[in-house]
């Protein structure tokens, strides 16, 4: 039980820095840790509060601008997304969860990787918004990683920087918030979880603003194209492992 407590909190750890760094990707760096000691359920759950906690410290650390004319599609898709993944969650199963995390992170860590030097997508309606949005939410209520696709959304679309940082903030702390909402409420969280609740919501404390205190100071495409490099690292692990057990059955 011991060892489960680190792995948990190292996860948080990492995960808070990264979202510190970057404004997203908490989902995704702790589930490819997490996705090793822990059931689904729990490490969905974990990854939704550890997010959530980051969101709300940089909400209250940091000016944001909501750039409402292009959040609010997104919002909308969100909002409707999240519930039809909390209804998913219980249903999920161990080997096929890490093997489509895998999968995601493979093939979503790379295309952003050579996304500067696509040429953009020039298609930025409203409904694109939202689908990507309603993507998100789903994905939020699966294990809190709600910024993954918009991210990818925005980047291809060639989003300035600033405004897409300030997007996916803002997009995450909502639909993060609504998801822990729908958790509570579907019971989710259990009695059980809420000591590892507590020891991540403390560990990305500190990581999350050290984290914000070093993005100002370094690249932001060398700092991505780094995380982005181990993510796809930690993916090819996750089918390494997972594909057998779906082989075998």
């Amino acid at each position: 039980m011991e060892s489960v407590y680190w792995a948990v909190a190292v996860g948080a750890i990492v995960a808070g820095f990264v979202q510190g760094l970057s404004g997203f990707a908490f989902g995704m760096v702790a589930m490819s840790c997490w996705a090793w000691f822990l059931e689904p359920q729990l490490a969905a759950v974990l990854a939704v509060c550890g997010a959530w906690t980051g969101q709300m410290i940089a909400a209250f650390t940091r000016r944001r601008t909501s750039y409402w004319q292009i959040l609010l599609p997104f919002l909308a898709g969100g909002l409707i997304g999240v519930p039809l993944g909390t209804y998913l969650l219980p249903f999920l199963d161990a080997a096929v969860f890490k093997a489509f995390l895998g999968t995601l992170m493979v093939i979503w860590c790379p295309i952003m990787l050579m996304s500067s030097r696509l040429g953009h997508v020039r298609v930025r309606s409203r409904l694109a918004n939202a689908v990507s949005g309603l993507i998100g939410g789903i994905m939020g209520g699966l294990g809190g990683m709600t910024g993954v696709i918009p991210t990818l959304w925005t980047t291809m679309t060639g989003l300035p920087k600033d405004e897409q940082r300030a997007v996916i903030q803002n997009f995450n702390l909502a639909t993060l918030s609504v998801t822990l909402l729908a958790y509570i409420a579907s019971g989710s969280i259990l009695p059980s979880m809420l000591p590892s609740i507590g020891l991540v919501m403390l560990a990305v404390l500190i990581p999350v603003l050290a984290g914000a205190r070093l993005y100002v100071g370094i690249s932001q495409s060398t700092f991505r194209a780094l995380v982005l490099s181990l993510l796809t690292l930690s993916g090819i692990a996750m089918l390494v492992s997972s594909v057998p057990q779906l082989l075998a059955r």
